[in-house]
């Protein structure tokens, strides 16, 4: 298919028209798609654009450059305060809760990694599907944070608690095959195929009576509430945690490529 030239905008969240399917492409292929603040904003943005308009059918999230996100900016973390903490974390968690209850189909697109924030974007979509050499790592741990973007929510849902616990308190890499075996992905592509396979299949939720697609996502959206809980939760202990002496040994190893020195405090 494609792209609707008029319909097409880039920036940090690249957006094209594949007809009633529009594709949200994370777009800083030189940090790995690196979320920042910047790109955290553009892509609410494009979110609630996308699933205001009527003759959007369906969306797929994916990543340039062959990586579909390295999680959040840690380079852009440094010296955030509480309130700066709750700020970034904002229009993640506007994204998260409107990609879980909107009537809209979002389709995940995973090539390369995704990594921190974005195997929780990619946890929140209606369908995963993975690039056979695609690989999902939630290690906060390794930087001193806990997991974000309800990701403690969406990843027990889609896993359970056991294998959930594999990834967000052992730091453990799952590759695309596995990550399909336990439900963490839902269909497996070939290497550069993940994009394709993600427009055929939102095709097909494009080509369903709209409305009673919303409804069956209301629905299955009936405990969104405890989503909400969890993203209020998962605001302040991330806030907390910015603070401490271990975030900041986390942040200097990950720019410096060395294993961190934790010491809990």
């Amino acid at each position: 298919m494609d792209g609707d030239s008029e319909a097409s905008r880039t920036g940090v969240v690249a957006v094209a028209d594949h007809g009633a399917i529009r594709v949200l492409t994370l777009n800083r292929p030189e940090a790995r798609n690196a979320v920042d603040v910047p790109m955290r904003e553009r892509l609410l943005e494009e979110l609630q654009r996308a699933t205001g308009d009527p003759g959007v059918r369906a969306i797929v999230l994916t990543g340039a450059g062959g990586t579909f996100s390295a999680g959040g900016d840690v380079r852009s973390m440094e010296g955030a305060g509480p309130d700066a903490v709750r700020a970034r974390l904002a229009p993640v968690h506007k994204a998260v809760r409107l990609i879980a209850t909107c009537g809209t189909p979002v389709v995940a697109a995973v090539e390369g990694a995704a990594a921190g924030l974005g195997v929780s974007l990619a946890a929140v979509c209606d369908h995963v599907v993975a690039a056979e050499d695609a690989r999902f790592v939630a290690a906060f741990g390794k930087v001193g944070l806990v997991a974000d973007g309800g990701l403690l929510w969406t990843l027990p849902q889609r896993v359970g608690m056991g294998r959930a616990k594999e990834m967000l308190v052992f730091g453990r890499t799952v590759p695309a095959r596995r990550a399909c075996e336990i439900g963490l992905a839902d269909s497996l592509a070939p290497p550069g195929g993940a994009l394709d396979a993600a427009l055929a299949l939102a095709a097909e939720a494009a080509a369903l009576a709209p409305l009673s697609v919303a409804a069956a996502k209301r629905l299955l959206a009936r405990n969104e509430h405890s989503l909400k809980r969890l993203l209020e939760s998962e605001r302040e202990e991330q806030a907390a945690l910015f603070g401490t002496a271990d975030f900041a040994e986390g942040r200097a190893a990950f720019a410096e490529r060395r294993p961190p020195r934790f010491e809990g405090r």
